[in-house]
């Protein structure tokens, strides 16, 4: 007899699929919501005791989806969408609360699952600590503007506070936008072009020429394509729909062959300035200026709009990272007397390659022994003291990279913690920087530029098919006490997905050659080799691990960034020639250390 998540799930699909009009839609229980890559919805599992509330949010997620599916037009939304991270995200909230509210208003059970839906999303989001109007996520406050004008639901009680510190704003700025949001719900472009006017209003994005304006009449396309969704029901209208979608088809596949072109080997203005905003990050811009300083390869991404760089308490509220840091403290707790005895290993190591020199004839200090013979001599001389001089090592960085994918879950990312959490640490006490940063993807098998991959016809060799997410847990300045908590981010659950190596590896050298120390050392702890299954399948299997070769031969032999890297359960020495496999996670720390203390013998 099945068990009652899975008869809860399957009634959960039928009902998407009702929903969408469209029988291959999929649902799949995950640990939370992520975005919904092609006809597969993920959404959070209840649980097998299918709490109550857990059970309306997992309803709201697939209902969400199958609205998607059945009133958006996905090329439509790219060819309307800016450029602007910020004013994109704004975008992509008014069209959610969009589709929503299509199905919101004529059923109810909809519009219950998706009101629980909302607060779930609100519940994470940074618009309850917020105090400032500054602080209040925009895409957040406009998606639930949005939403109350559309479907007359009121916002949750618990983002009230942060909302009003930007309402009063917003409705002077943009107020006769969002009540003519009303008017065109049943037409994408036409929205798109009042919520584009909406983002100029409040100068997120500039005027029409940032991108194309979507077809004057691709409204009427959109609710034939999506509403009958192939059914040939009664907006499925022919020819002239065919016609029109062949039209905008032509020009989405004019974006994507930007897309497609090999931009990270030569970055044009137009592409600088749009990755000027991708992180408030300082090394954000010039990481991506920095693509100069790269191999010459075949590899491309198909596309970078999607790609982040992003600060670790950016993907969480203060009370998760509280959460998750008293989480990874109590990994540490069973640990401790491992831990304290790495720190002071690694410090003696360390200090024991700092030369003493001193200064001599002082006037306080230590007792200058070899200058008592003097004193004695002539008693008319005064003792003399020594001071040693504070040395320390040539100016260095160290900057440890670590995988952030899925086969590193459980201990394996827990010991990668502690021991980044020892590193900084210690390389702090001997005054040596440091930094902390991990490499992910934003979705599995394929985020957004997949889906904009298969919107532009599957066009072959396309290059990367995923979206990055490089995660920086402690900047080099920063110290030790400010970044302690970001490092527990690594034990959130749904964060660890796919891992591309190469393109990591540029990012975390480009930072290091945008230093101002002397020397430069990075040093890699990964599980395998890089895994990517959409990027993969289009562009074969080999591709992401060619790409990695190429990156490391080049740091190796022409650049002067110190490359180190320590395997966890799989041979790295056939990728890194200095490098070092562990098979046991519990090594890691031992390993870790020794690697380090030889490179400063080394010096």
């Amino acid at each position: 007899m099945a068990e009652p998540i899975d008869l809860f799930r399957r009634a959960l699909a039928g009902a998407a699929r009702a929903i969408a009009r469209d029988p291959e839609v999929e649902v799949i229980f995950a640990s939370e919501a992520t975005a919904a890559s092609g006809k597969t919805a993920r959404v959070p599992s209840p649980g097998p005791s299918l709490q109550a509330r857990l059970v309306a949010e997992a309803r709201g997620a697939a209902d969400s989806t199958a609205l998607r599916l059945r009133y958006h037009d996905d090329r439509l939304h790219m060819v309307a969408a800016p450029l602007d991270l910020d004013a994109r995200a704004v975008f992509d909230a008014l069209e959610t609360a969009r589709f929503e509210a299509l199905g919101a208003r004529v059923m109810d059970g909809v519009r219950e699952n998706l009101g629980e839906l909302t607060e779930a999303r609100v519940r994470g989001d940074a618009i309850l600590r917020a105090r400032e109007a500054e602080e209040v996520p925009l895409a957040t406050a406009i998606g639930l503007l949005a939403r109350q004008r559309l479907t007359g639901a009121e916002p949750p009680a618990t983002a009230r506070a942060g909302l009003d510190l930007v309402a009063p704003w917003i409705e002077e700025k943009a107020g006769a936008e969002l009540d003519a949001l009303a008017l065109t719900i049943d037409d994408q472009a036409a929205f798109a072009k009042i919520a584009r006017h909406l983002l100029e209003d409040l100068e997120l994005a500039a005027a029409p020429d940032e991108t194309q304006e979507p077809p004057e009449n691709g409204g009427e396309e959109e609710q034939g394509e999506q509403g009958g969704a192939d059914e040939g029901g009664e907006d499925s209208d022919s020819g002239a729909s065919s016609e029109k979608t062949e039209m905008r088809a032509e020009q989405v596949e004019e974006e994507g062959e930007g897309d497609t072109a090999p931009q990270e080997m030569d970055l044009g203005d137009d592409e600088l300035s749009d990755g000027e905003d991708a992180s408030e990050s300082s090394f954000a811009t010039p990481a991506r200026r920095n693509w100069d300083l790269s191999p010459v390869t075949d590899y491309k991404a198909f596309s970078t709009r999607f790609d982040e760089i992003i600060e670790a308490d950016e993907l969480c509220d203060e009370d998760e990272l509280t959460r998750l840091r008293a989480y990874l403290d109590q990994q540490m707790a069973g640990l401790h007397n491992v831990v304290t005895r790495l720190a002071n290993r690694l410090q003696r190591r360390l200090m024991a390659q700092q030369a003493r020199s001193w200064d001599f004839d002082q006037e306080e200090g230590l007792l200058d022994a070899a200058r008592l013979a003097r004193v004695v001599v002539n008693p008319m001389h005064s003792l003399s003291y020594k001071v040693e001089r504070d040395t320390e090592f040539r100016d260095t960085i160290v900057s440890l990279l670590i995988d952030n994918s899925g086969s590193m879950r459980g201990r394996p990312i827990a010991i990668a913690a502690i021991c980044a959490d020892i590193l900084a640490r210690t390389l702090e006490r001997v005054g040596v920087a440091s930094e902390v940063l991990g490499f992910t993807t934003r979705a599995w098998k394929g985020g957004q530029s997949r889906e904009l991959w298969l919107a532009d016809g599957r066009p072959p060799n396309p290059g990367r098919l995923n979206d990055l997410r490089h995660i920086v847990y402690k900047r080099a300045d920063e110290p030790y006490r400010h970044a302690k908590r970001h490092l527990g981010l690594m034990m959130r659950e749904g964060l660890l997905k796919e891992n591309i190596d190469g393109e990591a590896l540029l990012w975390a050298h480009n930072r290091l050659i945008g230093r101002p120390e002397e020397r430069r050392i990075l040093m890699v702890i990964s599980d395998g080799a890089p895994v990517d299954d959409s990027t993969a399948s289009a562009n074969g299997g080999a591709y992401l691990e060619r790409h990695l070769r190429q990156v490391i031969e080049w740091i190796e032999k022409r650049s002067t960034v110190e490359l180190v890297a320590i395997g966890i359960g799989h041979d790295v020495t056939r990728y890194y020639s200095r490098a070092v496999t562990i098979m046991d996670a519990e090594q890691l720390g031992g390993a870790m250390i020794e690697q380090l203390a030889r490179l400063f013998e080394a010096d």
